[in-house]
């Protein structure tokens, strides 16, 4: 079915949109895959804040293009489904490498990290990152490490000096 003008335009703007507000994008060719298994990709991209769509190839070029993305040769070819990672970029790649880890279908392109172009290989190295929520634990933990080593220190001779009081006052209470 022939797209009017006004509505090109209108997909193309939420594209537009989607790609400047996405912290990346991941393109997969999906030849010969079943509407039921693109459902459950777009479920599980979901899940974690992200959008799954095909989309053709022209608008494709144009909304990178226009975003200031450099596309690297073979990504928009064939046909084209693309990943937005709106909250968490490792997260939302995880979930499709997961969810298409069976689906002989879906073959993985490349990505961008914001307008960083990404092959295959680092697709996947930013698929097996941990998640933002733990990534940010581990950081606190790091941050908070020499701060209590810090107090532990100050506060052992006190600590040393209180066991040496307890020790008089438990050898006076023996010899008495």
């Amino acid at each position: 079915m022939a797209l009017s003008r006004q509505k090109k335009e209108q997909v193309l703007a939420q594209y537009q949109e989607w790609v400047s507000a996405s912290q990346a994008v991941v393109l997969v060719e999906y030849t010969g895959i079943k509407m039921t298994d693109l459902d459950v990709i777009r479920a599980k991209l979901r899940d974690t804040g992200g959008e799954f769509h095909i989309i053709k190839n022209t608008f494709a070029r144009k909304i990178f293009e226009a975003n200031g993305m450099k596309i690297p040769a073979g990504y928009l070819e064939k046909s084209t489904a693309v990943a937005f990672a709106f909250k968490d970029a490792a997260a939302t790649t995880k979930a499709l490498t997961d969810a298409t880890v069976k689906m002989d279908a879906i073959k993985l392109k490349g990505g961008f990290l914001g307008t960083q172009a990404l092959n295959v290989a680092q697709v996947k190295a930013l698929a097996e990152l941990p998640p933002l929520p733990v990534v940010r634990a581990k950081l606190l933990g790091t941050l908070q490490a020499p701060a209590s080593k810090l107090v532990r220190t100050i506060a052992e001779p006190a600590r040393g000096l209180a066991s040496v009081f307890r020790a008089y006052a438990d050898q006076a209470q023996t010899a008495a």
